[in-house]
């Protein structure tokens, strides 16, 4: 191994037993007069396949994907708490993790026996422990919690333990799991000031995370893990673009297999007289095929199917979109928009055509109704659909992101 690498891998596979994932077996007595024969490749959930990686010394790396891509078995592996199957594993220097929320914590024991525990496991003399045991309380405010069972610990105390037993027991390698984001906002940016201080020491940092935003201030290399194998790896920017794009792409699949596979509407609430029924809701592009996932600034076209199963002296279709926090952004109907549809036959179908969707990223919701001019519910269904906004930067605050630029010019100073 380099002396300039702090991890190295080679061809690194992972395979778990589907066995112990789904038993057939219910009793111990079943469970022992089950003949034992050997694993057949069948039998076998490849989680890590074939992967390499070169990080030098005091760079920082961090692994995303979906969950059970494989993320926070590779980290495990580089802790040495998993063993590789197949492949080269190297890290170079005292390694420290935070990869499960209490994992090497004894419940029955306190704060302060868990602290000289895990930094004997970390490597360290009971005088270096004894050393370094005030710092370590100071850094996780515990305080008079220490003498407490960790088990009479909140997940935030757990995090804030680990955390400062991590970060002061001098690492070369520190390897952090998601359970960073249990702690609180304030312990949070104590965190961030930690890694950042690793990061001026030459420290080299590889972290699982899905906040994104948190990937892009730190690293400085990124991987994808998809499946098992590395889909892409460089640059934060770009490999989190790609993710993106392929995440979005899934969504929009899964949304459109699942809108194909419902036999009627589902909707949270429903209500009206009925004589009008809303028979099928459909949310399409600019192609007109059914989708789930949008861009934000592209079209979107919503279609309602409807019946009239008795004469109505006037009809509006109206659409209302909310978001997951439940605020109504945007709301309106075929009567307020004064729409010259002409007189509507037995059976149709109606459409709602916005040529830009700007609303930020997110999560929203979709009601559409039936009603007279005067506000008479003939249908009205509630959360119909769901979909999702993509593309814009991350961050914009509200729900809607009007088309916008920005520009600067010199301003001369009355005399």
């Amino acid at each position: 191994m380099s002396a300039d690498l702090a991890i190295e891998v080679k061809g690194l596979t992972k395979r778990f037993r589907r066995e112990l994932l789904k038993r057939d077996y219910t009793t111990w007595k079943s469970l022992l007069l089950k003949p034992f024969t050997a694993a057949k490749q069948a039998d076998l959930l490849t989680v890590l396949d074939g992967v390499d990686l070169s990080l030098p010394t005091g760079r920082t790396l961090a692994i995303i994907g979906e969950n059970g891509s494989g993320k926070s078995t590779f980290l495990k592996i580089l802790a040495g708490i998993y063993k590789a199957d197949e492949g080269l594993v190297k890290v170079q220097g005292r390694v420290s993790s935070l990869i499960e929320l209490g994992a090497g914590f004894h419940p029955e024991f306190s704060g302060r026996e868990n602290v000289f525990l895990n930094g004997t496991i970390l490597g360290l003399s009971k005088k270096e422990i004894g050393e370094r045991y005030q710092q370590i309380v100071d850094y996780s405010g515990l305080g008079e919690f220490m003498e407490a069972p960790v088990r009479t610990y909140s997940s935030g105390m757990y995090v804030r333990l680990g955390f400062a037993v991590a970060v002061n027991v001098d690492p070369d390698v520190l390897l952090v799991d998601e359970v960073l984001a249990v702690g609180d906002e304030a312990f949070s940016h104590k965190c961030e000031d930690k890694l950042n201080e690793f990061k001026r020491a030459g420290k080299t940092i590889c972290l699982v995370s899905h906040d994104l935003q948190a990937v892009k201030k730190f690293a400085d290399e990124v991987i994808w893990l998809d499946g098992g194998v590395i889909a892409a790896q460089g640059d934060p920017a770009r490999v989190i673009d790609q993710y993106r794009q392929v995440v979005a792409q899934r969504e929009d699949e899964s949304g459109r297999r699942a809108a194909a596979a419902r036999s009627g509407l589902e909707c949270d609430e429903r209500w009206g007289y009925g004589e009008v029924e809303i028979t099928a809701v459909r949310l399409l592009d600019e192609s007109g095929e059914p989708h789930s996932v949008f861009t934000s600034g592209e079209p979107i076209t919503i279609e309602m199917d409807y019946l009239i199963h008795q004469q109505v002296e006037g009809l509006a279709f109206g659409v209302a979109i909310h978001n997951t926090a439940g605020v109504l952004c945007y709301g309106s109907n075929t009567h307020l928009d004064t729409a010259q549809l002409g007189p509507a036959p037995p059976a149709g179908t109606v459409r709602f055509m916005a040529q830009r969707l700007d609303l930020v990223q997110g999560t929203y919701m979709l009601d559409v109704a039936a009603n007279s001019p005067e506000g008479r519910d003939y249908d009205y269904l509630t959360q119909v659909a769901t979909f999702a906004v993509r593309g814009g930067p991350e961050g914009d605050a509200g729900v809607y992101r009007p088309p916008h630029h920005w520009s600067l010019s010199p301003r001369e100073e009355s005399p």
